[in-house]
């Protein structure tokens, strides 16, 4: 929720629009009523968005296009490794780079579960608009990486960068935990001819152990019956704090002010912050 409001606000404030998109891109990976859940409770959260929300589920001939120019290109291979093959061909303690097993073809007797696009080597930076420079060389960081799975699934990365060129996204606000995919996501607009929108990463909220907070995690949902403590709480998170009238004002009035007041440069330029562990009457975290 954190990432949502701070977008939200500063789409806002720069007078832009803010878009929602779906990611399922596998569905059977998908709780029954979680869609309906998130729409739910960015209405409760007074977040609207513009135009229609965007299914990536429905987007596949999208994806196939963008998919079909790499294999074209002859950017893209087939691979038959498991995860568990991957990270026990690293070294000791284990790695989640691909070390470039069926790059020049598939071993014998091997049957392709994905396709991989071919990364060269190349040093991938960007400006981020909080976090500073941001520099990853694939090659060693990720190594080639999965664009499309044998059970007809498309990666989140050419999904997001085919989303983004046709929704005509200029500036991506989203969570420091993504930030290590922007790179990959660049290199994809390089070869495909799209455009680089500017970047912005919030920082996330972690535990003690640096352990982002989520449900995985066991950490206490928001609740979109009582969103004023949680607006409060993660604008004061992001530098931008809301005057204390306004701790318990509804979310339209809270967002307006912060919508009002929204400066960058209070931003934490940092990936993460931990937050102490709470009570469940506490902060809504």
């Amino acid at each position: 929720m954190i990432a949502a409001i701070g977008s939200w606000c500063d789409a806002r404030a720069h007078s832009g629009i803010w878009q929602v998109r779906i990611d399922d891109l596998d569905p059977p990976r998908t709780a029954p009523g979680a869609i309906d859940s998130i729409l739910r409770c960015l209405d409760a959260f007074s977040l609207d968005w513009d135009g229609e929300v965007v299914y990536q589920s429905r987007r596949s001939d999208a994806y196939h296009v963008a998919l079909h120019r790499l294999r074209e290109a002859k950017r893209v291979f087939p691979c038959a490794c498991s995860r568990r093959e991957i990270f026990e061909a690293g070294d000791d303690a284990g790695s989640s780079v691909y070390p470039g097993t069926c790059r020049n073809g598939l071993p014998p007797g091997r049957i392709g579960r994905a396709l991989r696009l071919r990364v060269e080597e190349a040093t991938i930076g960007f400006d981020d608009m909080l976090q500073g420079r941001i520099e990853q060389r694939l090659a060693t960081s990720v190594g080639d990486f999965v664009l499309y799975r044998a059970e007809h699934v498309y990666s989140y990365h050419l999904a997001c960068v085919v989303d983004d060129a046709e929704e005509g996204v200029s500036c991506v606000v989203r969570g420091a935990d993504l930030i290590n995919s922007t790179p990959r996501q660049i290199y994809l607009q390089r070869l495909l001819g799209l455009p680089t929108p500017q970047y912005l990463h919030l920082p996330i909220a972690v535990d003690a152990s640096g352990q982002k907070l989520s449900k995985q995690a066991l950490a206490h949902p928001v609740d979109p019956a009582n969103p004023a403590p949680v607006i409060y709480a993660a604008l004061g998170f992001l530098g931008q704090q809301l005057p204390p009238e306004l701790e318990r004002a509804a979310p339209a009035e809270a967002l307006r002010w912060a919508t009002s007041n929204w400066s960058r440069d209070k931003l934490p330029a940092s990936h993460s912050i931990a937050l102490q562990p709470r009570s469940r009457s506490g902060a809504p975290w």
